[in-house]
């Protein structure tokens, strides 16, 4: 793979965010999803994983390693 390809996650909204913490649906829209099912690439850099770590239980990553 290219490293372009490798710089890249796939985040998808598996879960509804109704019910949940502020900071945590505001770590979800941060990352640009709004609706269940909905998928976004981001970059894979820090800020995106710590946003990503928050909200791990609602999300589904793909495309590289979330540390």
């Amino acid at each position: 793979m290219s490293a372009a390809a490798t710089d890249r996650l796939t985040v998808t909204l598996v879960k509804s965010l109704h019910g949940q913490l502020t900071h945590i649906a505001q770590s979800v829209r941060g990352l640009g999803l709004r609706r269940r099912h909905q998928s976004v690439s981001v970059a894979n850099t820090a800020e995106n994983r710590g946003m990503i770590r928050a909200a791990g239980h609602l999300l589904k990553v793909e495309g590289g390693e979330v540390r």
